[in-house]
């Protein structure tokens, strides 16, 4: 990370002239690249590294051309030699997403959906204006091969994972009629591909007159020609929002009045809403693929507690939509997935204020002994980081503990402690869930290194947060080492 980070300053050095005064290392979303907020007396801007050269020369061509015709995008404002890094301007950590589950479904997060949809109607259609595609990560549309890449992502990573029959040649006949339907669109502009809250950043602006917010968009290198319809699909639908499904049908129909007015023709709602239908579906396997594919075969808990929320989007759209086209063994396959059979096999069992049981989560150093469980149950587990790299041995964090940014970063990304953490995960999950379903009261699950100050410390706040959001159960958190100091410095009264 350090060598990122002196590559990045360097970048920031070359554009201003003088170096930052702080940088921080921003968390880590599901993809590969690496981000950074640069600061100086001026303000913030926003480093990026990317492995992927070719993923990054799309991202600032799309930049420069939209930025250049005034849309919602960050400018970018250097670019390094080789490719890998880039600064961009700085919209803020603040995303629609945010909004939406700090306020609830108000007018003011309604308005907010609106102006995305508006400006994302602008970003398609003025974007797509002397757009040279050739940039674009593939050159083709998204047309019939890529509605079957994304049928069959689906197939292979959630469906055949089921076990369960379905005639293979027929499905496959239906997604060749599926994607054929689709590929027929009556409107082709530039397609966001990933347009979700979590991508539109939300900027607050006031004076002492007014207030105003405005929205802008990231992460839309994957773009490519295609049908308007998946993005708002992607919007409308994304589980995680669960949007009324009176926003649904009101947003689109105000999507659909902006592109009107924006590209000057009459749209027939009835076609446009009909293909938006089919659009819908294929976003949501698309989706639920790549649930599966993150949590049924990388094994990452997040994402296997997601699969019943897209499942249960998956079949409130079918309860209220028709798709304009008979495939009828996708059909059968999909009635399958939505039974309520499969969404209960995929939802974790979850506490309630009836359930007794207690889990007690400690940090210790094999220097003393293992904490004794005084529940008078025993048992429980003890878990030896020792194996994962310790940062008490680099100068700059041999004071700081588990619960520091720099040791934080550290374990997360120079260490195998996310996948030392995701089998423990594992393990643990099958003993909460027995416990909550019968009754017991105690539990005690212990992480164990050399100090007791940096990875057991990191790892039992991790399981504590793991085990909170997947089963809401109750948690006794200690770290006994550091516990154990603070009551040695304390001075005495």
């Amino acid at each position: 990370m350090q060598h990122l980070v002196e590559s990045i300053s360097t970048l920031y050095k070359q554009w201003r002239d003088a170096g930052p005064s702080a940088i921080d290392v921003l968390p880590q979303s599901g993809s590969e690249r690496r981000y950074f907020r640069l600061h100086d007396k001026d303000g913030t801007v926003i480093g990026t590294y990317g492995a992927n050269k070719k993923e990054n020369e799309a991202f600032v061509y799309f930049s420069r051309h939209f930025k250049s015709k005034g849309l919602a995008v960050p400018e970018i404002l250097a670019v390094s030699a080789d490719g890998l890094f880039y600064l961009q301007e700085d919209f803020g950590n603040v995303s629609l997403l945010n909004h939406l589950e700090s306020k609830g479904f108000t007018e003011e997060v309604y308005g907010l959906f609106k102006k995305s949809l508006e400006a994302l109607a602008q970003l398609q259609v003025k974007g797509d204006e002397g757009l040279d595609y050739s940039n674009c990560l593939t050159n083709t549309d998204f047309g019939k091969q890529a509605i079957m890449a994304d049928l069959l992502y689906f197939k292979y990573y959630f469906l055949d994972a089921l076990r369960k029959p379905y005639d293979k040649q027929k499905l496959i006949d239906d997604f060749e009629a599926l994607s054929n339907y689709l590929t027929h669109t009556e409107y082709k502009y530039f397609m966001f591909r990933d347009f979700q809250s979590r991508n539109i950043l939300v900027m607050d602006h006031s004076d002492t007159t007014s207030s105003v917010s405005t929205v802008h968009f990231i992460d839309y290198q994957g773009g490519m020609k295609g049908a308007p319809q998946y993005d708002v699909a992607s919007l409308l639908w994304q589980a995680r929002a669960n949007l009324p499904d009176e926003w649904k049908n009101n947003l689109l129909e105000d999507y659909m009045d902006s592109l009107s007015v924006i590209t000057g023709q009459s749209i027939d709602k009835a076609i446009f809403r009909s293909q938006y239908n089919g659009y819908v579906l294929i976003r949501l396997l698309q989706v639920l693929g790549a649930y599966g594919f993150r949590g049924l075969f990388e094994r990452k808990a997040q994402f296997l507690t997601s699969i019943p929320l897209a499942l249960r989007n998956l079949k409130d759209f079918f309860q209220n939509q028709s798709l304009g086209i008979s495939v009828p063994e996708f059909r059968k396959v999909l009635d399958m997935c939505v039974s309520d059979e499969v969404i209960r096999q995929y939802t974790p069992t979850q506490a309630t204020e009836q359930t007794p049981l207690l889990v007690t989560i400690n940090s210790f150093s094999f220097r003393k002994e293992i904490p004794k469980d005084t529940s008078g149950n025993g048992g429980g587990f003890v878990f030896d980081c020792r194996g994962i790299l310790n940062p008490g041995r680099v100068e700059s964090m041999k004071t700081l503990s588990g619960r520091d940014k720099e040791v934080i970063d550290f374990l997360e990304q120079q260490t195998k402690m996310p996948e030392f953490l995701n089998s423990v995960f594992d393990i643990v999950d099958i003993t909460v869930e027995e416990y909550i379903n019968r009754g017991f009261e105690s539990l005690v699950i212990n992480f164990g290194c050399t100090g007791g100050q940096h990875r057991s410390v990191y790892a039992t706040d991790a399981m504590a947060r793991h085990l909170k959001n997947k089963f809401k159960v109750r948690i006794a958190l200690n770290h006994l080492v550091q516990e154990e100091k603070n009551w040695q410095n304390t001075p005495n009264p």
